[in-house]
């Protein structure tokens, strides 16, 4: 036992069965639901950065964008306004409360349930949004939208972690977040194509076009198979069975199927998951549950995702510019997501996390340093082309850091370390602490640049630094280790493990609970 980076994996269970192309398929198909997250967190940013849209919503934004409300040219607070950043950080707070329902729906009815109402409740946003001709109808149409979010991101990726194989476990989860970073290219080249548009309705093609993933999803989830595990645990053994021999490509599942009747039975005896998550025995699932994604809203990513060309155009770049270098961004946002899905069975869940989280600091750090040398403290000067283009590259290495560590891990690791008894209640509790920082993230982020200045980037390294230090410290290894069989990881942990009862073990040999 090594401090924080033991890890059992050579010891875990290898049940029989093979990567078949039927869970693929479908956990390809349940991950696509990450466009509707990853589409909406690039459209709001492009859409608020619009003249059009400023004009019709947010007049007095555009009036401070042309120095005409006497403020002076301060660049850090151009685009500080509390109602244009409630169009975006509104969806975050209605799918926050949504997550909660969703885990009782998720739990009761299935986890493709959760993924179509959430593909129904998005598509009725997005023509919402579409239409709105105030502000709201605007807001009323983010909030479905939320809706839609929370009830996606709290069933996709247990789904995910349920129906793959242990050794591939993280890449077919990653997918989820590979979704989310192709939906935020997608948005940011639909941003800079309806940018074009004559007649200043390109914003509301923007906004519709997230009905578009919206009818994926609701398509997807028609079709989809439900896991053997949320088969098993609403009382259809026999239809589990079946269901874990077709995913496995084996008639002889009879150890892993063993393994999630225990689990199953377990959770029966749960009869409150939300009240029993705060007991002793699943302190460990509850802390990182909480601080995962608290941890993966404070590196300061939104400030990139949502704001890019806010960002950007507030740095002086130009209209299309802004648009163009976010589009960068969402590549390299890709790329990065891609290179995590080719890794993180390979290499390990801590390996990226304390990688990403050393180059998110040293790129922080030198955004910070050339806007303090070229803005000051008055937010009054000018970025050069190349001292533009340097600002961009960090901010691109900064992306790809993130990409492959919190970004896709923060969605992972979560829905692999609760056991089935609690899980519902674990992945609500992660999709909840997410939304109600990322609100706060989102709320706060232009009045935080207008007060803190260039120290806002210094504000979020510090914050890595830390984050990094609590995973070196306390997050285990759980690459290759059955989902569950998750809890011996908890056991031999050097922190984690006094709290674990031996009850609570499965063990190895037998596949049995050690009682």
């Amino acid at each position: 036992m090594a401090g924080g980076g033991f890890s059992i994996e050579d010891g875990a269970k290898n049940y029989e069965g093979r990567v078949t192309l039927f869970v693929v398929f479908a956990c390809i198909v349940a991950a696509s639901g990450g466009l509707l997250f990853g589409y909406d967190i690039g459209i709001s940013g492009g859409v608020t950065s619009m003249d059009t849209f400023l004009i019709k919503f947010f007049p007095e934004v555009m009036k401070k964008m042309k120095n005409e409300s006497g403020d002076g040219n301060n660049m850090y607070c151009k685009f500080e306004s509390q109602i244009l950043t409630l169009f975006t950080s509104s969806l975050y707070l209605s799918a926050l409360v949504a997550s909660i329902f969703a885990s009782k729906v998720t739990k009761r009815f299935g986890r493709k349930i959760s993924m179509f109402v959430a593909g129904v409740v998005f598509l009725l946003g997005a023509i919402l949004n579409g239409i709105a001709n105030n502000i709201v109808l605007l807001i009323i149409g983010r909030l479905l939208l939320g809706v839609g979010v929370g009830f996606a991101n709290q069933a996709i990726p247990v789904y995910l972690s349920e129906m793959a194989p242990a050794k591939i476990r993280g890449a077919l989860n990653i997918g989820f977040s590979m979704a989310i970073t192709l939906g935020i290219l997608v948005a940011n080249l639909v941003n800079y194509g309806t940018s074009k548009i004559k007649g200043g309705y390109g914003w509301r093609v923007s906004l519709a076009l997230a009905g578009v993933p919206a009818l994926m999803m609701i398509v997807g989830a028609i079709f989809l198979p439900d896991t053997p595990n949320s088969i098993l645990d609403r009382g259809h053994p026999e239809k589990a069975k079946k269901m874990l021999q077709k995913i496995r490509g084996t008639e002889n599942v009879d150890e892993e199927f063993l393994d999630l009747i225990d689990a199953s039975e377990a959770s029966k005896k749960v009869a409150h998951a939300w009240k029993n998550i705060t007991q002793p025995r699943y302190r460990p699932q509850l802390v990182i549950c909480c601080l995962i994604p608290f941890f993966q809203q404070l590196t300061g990513i939104n400030v990139i995702m949502f704001y890019a060309p806010v960002l950007f155009k507030t740095l002086g770049m130009g209209d299309d510019a802004s648009l163009i270098s976010a589009v960068i961004t969402g590549c390299v946002n890709v790329i990065a997501t891609f290179i995590s899905v080719m890794t993180v069975d390979r290499f390990g869940r801590r390996v990226l996390f304390l990688e990403g989280g050393v180059q998110m600091i040293l790129c922080q750090i030198g955004v910070a340093v050339i806007i303090g040398l070229k803005y000051g403290v008055s937010g009054v000067g000018s970025l050069t082309k190349g001292e533009a283009d340097i600002v961009l590259v960090f901010i691109c290495i900064y992306v790809a850091g993130f990409a492959w560590s919190w970004g896709a891990l923060g969605w992972l690791v979560p829905s692999e370390i609760c056991p089935l008894e609690i899980r519902s209640a674990g992945q609500a509790i992660n999709v909840s602490v997410n939304m109600l920082f990322t609100f706060i993230i989102g709320q706060c982020f232009l009045s935080m640049l207008c007060h803190m200045k260039f120290g806002l980037f210094i504000f979020f390294a510090a914050f890595v630094t830390i984050m990094s230090i609590f995973i070196a410290l306390f997050m285990p290894e759980t690459k290759s280790v059955p989902i569950e069989e998750i809890n011996t990881v908890w056991k031999a942990h050097w922190f984690w493990g006094k709290y674990i009862p031996d009850d609570a073990v499965i063990d190895g040999a037998h596949g049995r609970a050690v009682v």
